[in-house]
């Protein structure tokens, strides 16, 4: 079978489906938007893989804040990637992390094209950009709200499937009358890329970060990020008397003012690019801990895809995010921090941080959990197999009665065996 698998944002997990995909015989054009700066998973085809990676649009860096210029860029975008899909002339299509204004251009025309897709939902966007609108952005942008709303619903009614990475996502498809061809199928991350390193690492050395103890940020931020906790977080640390340094690998709208109140706060701060994927697992091994930040106006309706990495690389992972989240339950689980945002969330966060920072027996423990959570639920296999069947269904192309699947890499558990465990613990 002919697949497209289309990601904005060109992040690991997603290419490492469709590497899967690839190596399960179909033929896999895997596309992403190359001037959206974030952190990019491997996206260049090895000698031995059949796969065919393709950048869409230019790759001057995307600047989101120029909210005219920016909606003009979608819909052009929407017209390139229709141009792209007819160029690939795939069976079956799939988009991930797709802008509104470009999700709406595309399923029109492949509505007028009778071509079926697939909408892999990452993010609720018309759910998140109302709950902002109350409490980061101007009420001009109320009418927005609900225009995107019933245009991400007109969306979803247009395609032949769609997978939620969060059992959060069902009861809004069920208001859009969705549902019924609706999945969840969780994201992963890759277990075999990102792997545990030693704490002193050459990167680390490299970056003057050995011997150190430090908070480590790597990531996109964004509206649903509030980046001035990362610099108060490293502040208040200090001041319960642990002097630490914040490692912030990002690109964008949030640096100027990272490195402002670094400086204002003077919080020692060490602030990189983002780094090449290869580089991934010594980035985040060089953390002493993980911070992920999510604004409880975010809701259970974005799960960080950042989580899924940190809980790889074997370190401590500090959620500040709300409960409710899917990634606060994976942390909890690993002996992780876990602090609902809220007037005395720095201050439970920088005790956390304390007690974990002078405790390297508990920093190990913690950082073992999560890399043996990481290896027990992010099984590719088991997803792989729900995303071929439903993509073949999709298609309306019948799957192979007989289809290699590779075995599940030991200490892995699949699909079906989560499944029955979750049944096992509901009962």
């Amino acid at each position: 079978m002919r697949i497209l698998v289309h990601d904005h944002s060109g992040h690991p997990f997603q290419a490492e489906l469709s590497r899967e995909l690839a190596r399960r015989g179909h033929s896999v054009t895997h596309s992403y938007v190359a001037g959206y700066v974030c952190g990019k998973g491997r996206l260049k085809a090895q000698p031995d893989e059949s796969i065919t990676f393709e950048a869409i649009g230019s790759d001057k860096p995307i600047q989101n804040l120029k909210i005219v210029e920016r909606l003009g860029r979608e819909i052009r975008r929407g017209v390139e990637l229709i141009q792209h899909v007819r160029r690939v002339d795939a069976d079956i299509v799939m988009v991930s992390n797709v802008q509104i204004p470009t999700l709406v251009i595309f399923a029109f025309a492949m509505a007028v094209m009778r071509r079926p897709w697939v909408l892999w939902h990452q993010d609720v966007y018309a759910v998140a950009l109302r709950s902002f609108v109350g409490t980061k952005l101007s009420p001009v942008f109320r009418l927005a709200a609900v225009v995107f709303e019933v245009a991400e619903r007109w969306c979803s009614c247009r395609a032949a499937a769609i997978v939620a990475i969060s059992p959060a996502f069902v009861p809004v498809h069920e208001r859009w009358g969705t549902a019924g061809k609706t999945s969840v199928i969780p994201n992963w991350a890759p277990v075999d890329e990102i792997v545990p390193v030693e704490r002193d690492n050459a990167w680390a050395k490299e970056h003057s970060l050995d011997g150190t103890k430090t908070l480590l940020y790597a990531g996109t931020l964004g509206l649903k990020h509030d980046h001035a906790l990362l610099t108060e977080l490293a502040k208040a640390v200090h001041d319960l008397g642990e002097p630490v340094r914040l490692v912030v690998v990002n690109e964008g709208h949030a640096v100027p003012a990272i490195e402002a109140s670094a400086e204002r706060l003077d919080v020692p701060l060490t602030r990189l690019p983002f780094q090449p994927y290869e580089q991934l697992p010594q980035v985040l091994g060089s953390g002493d801990i993980l911070v992920v930040v999510l604004d409880r106006e975010a809701g259970a309706f974005s799960v960080p895809s950042k989580t899924l990495s940190y809980l790889c690389a074997g370190r401590p992972v500090l959620g500040i995010m709300p409960p409710e989240n899917l990634a606060s339950e994976l942390i909890s689980r690993t002996g992780g921090g876990v602090v609902a945002p809220g007037p005395d969330a720095l201050h439970e966060a920088a005790e956390w941080c304390v007690a974990m920072l002078r405790d390297a027996d508990a920093r190990a423990e913690v950082g073992r959990a999560s890399r043996q959570l990481a290896e027990s639920e992010f099984a590719l296999s088991g997803c792989a197999n729900r995303f071929e069947t439903l993509l073949h269904e999709a298609a309306g192309i019948p799957q192979p009665t007989a289809i290699r699947v590779p075995k599940p890499r030991r200490g892995w558990r699949t699909g079906r065996q989560r499944t029955r465990q979750a049944k096992t613990s509901a009962a």
